[in-house]
């Protein structure tokens, strides 16, 4: 190769390090602004609710290994003296991967969660986040956390919303086009994961869920999370959801493809609590 060849193969591999660097920085802010989104809605429920156990440990149900413990402020709700055990359930299966952030003496449970042994009004908490949209028999799953929840607890929901742009997209892609998708916009990522999407899992779903069980939404939050990369594919799945959204005329919109609820379980002055 000619000397000139030689500085026009140097100049494209600094480009492309230029740009896989500046990918790397889009994918973390992408990640950070969510986590914050999620740590600012939840975090503080948490600690009004951790104040009102009367000094006893606070329970914690954490439904799906991709939900972490750390945006729910649970390091410093341990370092101010609150004693907080977390239980973890998850299907079994490439879905599962244990959170860094998971202390030693948390427990994990993995197994059908229609069937996995969870005790009536046995804790304070339900943290589910993006589980819905990979299992099946959503409307079961959400009567078993609320009925190991206690009154007066709180139920941490964070979905994928199959009624917008991205979860169309998800439904209707051919497994290859999203192992395809996936491997570029996650890169050493495990996944992709099943894409069920319920209509029982999507924001009609859980609203309609909450009012036939007598459940109380206190807040409700939307999140656009774009594609993780700003490479072809980030940009092509970036217009296709937006040609999605045009075409629907807004009815799968590109607005939000995340819904956050922070849910109340009503105290029922029947009851006994353990």
């Amino acid at each position: 190769m000619n000397p000139a060849g030689q500085n026009a193969e140097a100049q494209r591999a600094v480009l492309r390090a230029r740009q896989t660097a500046t990918q790397a920085r889009m994918t973390a802010a992408t990640r950070a602004d969510r986590q914050a989104l999620v740590r600012e809605l939840f975090a503080q429920p948490v600690r009004e609710h951790a104040c009102r156990c009367l000094g006893r440990p606070v329970s914690l149900l954490r439904a799906g290994s991709l939900a972490s413990s750390g945006e729910l402020g649970l390091d410093k709700l341990r370092a101010s003296g609150f004693v907080v055990t977390v239980l973890t359930v998850d299907e079994p299966g490439p879905a599962h991967t244990p959170a860094p952030d998971r202390p030693a003496a948390d427990k994990t449970i993995l197994g059908d969660l229609r069937t996995v042994p969870l005790r009536p009004r046995s804790f304070d908490i339900v943290h589910c986040a993006l589980l819905l949209d990979r299992i099946s028999h959503v409307e079961l799953v959400l009567d078993r956390f609320t009925a190991a929840l206690r009154p007066g607890g709180l139920m941490l929901l964070q979905i994928r919303d199959r009624d917008c742009a991205a979860g169309f997209l998800d439904r209707i892609a051919p497994h290859w086009v999203r192992r395809a998708l996936w491997a570029r916009l996650n890169p050493g990522q495990p996944g992709p994961y099943r894409a069920v999407y319920e209509p029982a899992g999507s924001d009609r779903g859980i609203r309609a869920y909450t009012q036939l069980r007598g459940l109380v939404i206190t807040r409700r939050e939307t999140a656009k999370t774009a594609p993780a990369g700003s490479g072809r594919a980030g940009h092509a799945v970036s217009a296709l959801r937006g040609l999605i959204s045009w075409l629907t005329r807004g009815r799968l919109t590109d607005a939000h493809d995340e819904v956050l609820y922070v849910i109340r379980k009503p105290e029922d002055r029947l009851a006994r609590v353990v």
